[in-house]
């Protein structure tokens, strides 16, 4: 590769890396060329592009990019899914590990979650969270649920996976609860009784107590 090209691709990485929140490293060495073409298709279902780097160049985009984190994924041949800002982290992870499974050559290294490094093992945890879809409404059923309920959703069996549920909650909070603020915007208030009247009312009698009496005539 030319310099010249070599100096192209750091600077779309970099580019890329900056404006990327959420990623995914893996070890592609094993895969066909066919079995990475259908990767591909399906992860940019989900607003996800699987691309095959280089580790020399990836880390000097990374460093330029302030991307540290990346620096320890890129161990042998990597190939990076970056997701989109409306791309779907749980349906990335999910499509990887399906392929993990079923290849048994593909492997997950780790990533970035909204900005955070996760390890291999939290974006296995991550792929057995509900989908966007099914989280997104239990979240806007929280909205409306008892404390007691809210509190059962953040002591599920995934625990362990409190941060990296939280940060997708946000991201569909940012995403979606503007919608459900509206809602409950539009719904009719309680019509206040006029209080006027009754305050009239009450001191009437009042009134008529203190008025002077006529003395009568003599």
């Amino acid at each position: 590769m030319q310099r010249t090209d070599k100096e192209r691709v750091v600077a779309e990485l970099t580019e890329r890396l900056r404006t990327t929140r959420t990623l995914i490293v893996a070890d592609y060495r094993g895969l066909s060329v066919s079995e990475l073409d259908d990767l591909r298709t399906e992860l940019l279902k989900h607003r996800a592009r699987f691309s095959v780097v280089k580790n020399t160049l990836t880390r000097r985009a990374a460093e330029a990019a302030g991307a540290d984190a990346l620096l320890a994924l890129l161990e042998g041949p990597s190939a990076i899914a970056f997701l989109e800002a409306e791309g779907d982290p749980v349906a990335v992870a999910k499509a990887l590990g399906d392929v993990a499974r079923t290849t048994r050559v593909l492997a997950v290294r780790g990533g970035i979650l909204e900005g955070s490094p996760i390890s291999a093992e939290e974006v296995e945890n991550l792929a057995k969270l509900p989908s966007a879809d099914v989280l997104h409404a239990q979240f806007v059923g929280a909205l409306a649920a008892p404390l007691t309920t809210v509190v059962g959703i953040f002591t599920a069996p995934l625990r362990d996976l409190v941060g990296v549920l939280s940060a997708r909650i946000d991201q569909l909070q940012a995403q979606g609860g503007g919608a459900v603020e509206e809602e409950r915007e539009d719904e009719p208030q309680a019509e206040e009784e006029p209080q006027a009247e009754e305050e009239e009312t009450e001191t009437a009698p009042a009134e008529e107590a203190t008025e002077p009496v006529e003395e009568g005539e003599s």
